[in-house]
Order: C-alpha cells, then sequence, then structure tokens
C-alpha cells in the first residue's frame, strides 16, 4: 500500500498543474523551479560540499565525513532543458549516505542553446577527470534519472566507443532513452502519470536535438548497440510514461549480453527517489541503489 506522504506528492503535483496549465510557466521559472523544489526535499546534515572545475566542466563533489574510496558520477534529470547541480544536490548526499562512496555531480551545458551531443561531451569529459584524479574505475559508478538516466547508458557508451576503462556498474532511475516516445506506456500511463506527459517529452527532446536524428544512439540509447557495457540496475515506478523506456532499455542491455537489473515499483511515480527521505519509498529505492553499488564496488 502506497504511502501518505506518496498522497501529498500527488496532491502537490494536481495543485501544481493547475497553476500552470492557467500560466505555463518560462523556461527559466521551470529552470529555477527545479532548483527550489529540490531544495525543498534536500538534508544535507552531514553532507560536506565542494565546487570544482572537472576540466571545463563545474561539478560539486558531494559527500558524507564517512565516505570510502567508491566514487559516482550522477546526471541529474531534467530533459537535458533544465536540472542542476543545486537541483540535485539533496538526490546525491542521500546517494552518498546509502553507498559510501563520494558523489560528483555536474552542471553539464542545456539544450536549447547547447543541443547533443553537448550533454554527453561534458559527462564523458568529468568521468574521464574522475579517472584521471585518482577514480579506480573498478570502484567508481555512473548514475542518473530522468534525462540522466539515460546520459548515464550514453556516457558508458561514449567510454566504450573511446577505448576508456569502463566504471563497475551503471544507475538508471525513471530513464528517458527514447526520443520519439514509442513505447506503450506513453499512452496507457498517461492518465496516472502526475509529472511527465508525452507532449511535454517531444518538446524536449526537439529543444535536445533540433534537427537531428532522433535514433542517435548517444541521444537514444535504446537503439545504440549496448555490448560490453557494465552491469546495470534499472528502476522505475507503475506511474510513469517511461515504464516502458526503461522495460525496452532492459531488456536491450540482456539481448547484448550485459547483466541488468530492472525494479518495478507498484504505484510509484516519475523520479520518487527524488524525495527521499521524506518520501518512505524514496528511502528505500535509494537503500537499494546503495546496496546495488556496494555490491559492484565491493564495499561491505
Amino acid at each position: 500500500m502506497a504511502s501518505a506522504q506518496l498522497q501529498e506528492l500527488l496532491e502537490m503535483f494536481a495543485e501544481r498543474a493547475a497553476i500552470f496549465a492557467e500560466t505555463p510557466p518560462s523556461l527559466e521559472e521551470r529552470r529555477a523551479g527545479i532548483n527550489m523544489m529540490g531544495a525543498r526535499f534536500e538534508d544535507l546534515d552531514g553532507i560536506f560540499i565542494e565546487a570544482i572545475d572537472a576540466d571545463g566542466v563545474p561539478a560539486e563533489w558531494v559527500t558524507t565525513a564517512d565516505a570510502g574510496n567508491g566514487a559516482i558520477l550522477y546526471l541529474h534529470g531534467g530533459g537535458y532543458v533544465m536540472g542542476s547541480t543545486k537541483s540535485h544536490r539533496g538526490m546525491a548526499a542521500n546517494l552518498s549516505r546509502a553507498s559510501g562512496c563520494r558523489v560528483l555531480t555536474i552542471d553539464y551545458r542545456l539544450a536549447p542553446k547547447h543541443k547533443h551531443p553537448a550533454q554527453v561531451e561534458d559527462a564523458h569529459t568529468a568521468y574521464r577527470w574522475m579517472l584521471k584524479n585518482g577514480a579506480d574505475p573498478s570502484t567508481t559508478i555512473v548514475a542518473g534519472d530522468s534525462a540522466g538516466g539515460g546520459l548515464t547508458v550514453a556516457t558508458l557508451l561514449s567510454a566504450r566507443d573511446a577505448g576508456d576503462p569502463l566504471p563497475a556498474a551503471g544507475v538508471c532511475i525513471s530513464p528517458w532513452v527514447d526520443m520519439e516516445g514509442a513505447g506503450e506506456s506513453m499512452k496507457t500511463k498517461a492518465g496516472v502519470d502526475p509529472t511527465v506527459s508525452e507532449a511535454g517529452l517531444l518538446d524536449m527532446a526537439s529543444q535536445f536535438l533540433g534537427d537531428g536524428n532522433r535514433r542517435d544512439p548517444l541521444a537514444a540509447p535504446l537503439y545504440a548497440d549496448l555490448t560490453g557495457l557494465p552491469p546495470l540496475l534499472i528502476i522505475v515506478g507503475t506511474a510513469e510514461v517511461l515504464l516502458d523506456d526503461a522495460v525496452r532499455l532492459h531488456e536491450k542491455a540482456e539481448a547484448a549480453g550485459v547483466n541488468s537489473r530492472l525494479e518495478i515499483w507498484e504505484d510509484m511515480v516519475h523520479i520518487w527517489p527524488w524525495f527521499a527521505p521524506f518520501l518512505p519509498e524514496g528511502q528505500q529505492a535509494m537503500e537499494q541503489m546503495g546496496d546495488f553499488i556496494k555490491e559492484q564496488v565491493g564495499a561491505a
């Protein structure tokens, strides 16, 4: 049975949707809004934050005092047009607590000003910076949510194709991996997804790609050859239009010989772990991701 806190979130989403329907926000307002939402739910108690320059990519280390040697490159969501280190500071803090790893978040360039492949270029640059500055690929994870979940896979592909050492694993939360919106859940889950819509995704895909190929494998990893990628954990909720993106990514990964694990959470909304620790199910998912990461990096 879903928690009372989830019902509170659903009511908040409904109120916000009604306001947006009457007065659609500008892109700058949406960017400010996602930062405010992230700050509303973040818990930074006991967390250390250090701003750094990852070879030209603005970034932050977010870590607990007792974090071990493992490291996570975390790629925020936001449809490639919004989101930031600020919006996902709380997410990174919770992931550091759950995994015992240091977390590096980055401000990759955003569309529509910066179109694909700027985002994967920045993520790959940050990953290389981590390796150059002491991160061991065998204890490094790449993770992300929504667009950042797709970018996680794209970063792994970019590193593989460049011959770079691959990280221990990837973690994809509610990943967006199909720029054409072809999954059946785009229609079947439209009535239960309170935050994401097919029209909204296709609009962001246009801003992200312009006239570019909607099946470019680094923009839409669903259409990539995933052979040789490290283990993947993919989590998604049943109340998401992106449910089929996650399911199809998992199936494509397994068909390519990748050790992929798919976890489908009943009644959960898009990127629900973002709302931990307020949302109990979000905290449970965070702990599940932490356990997976510990397994992959060999931490007890």
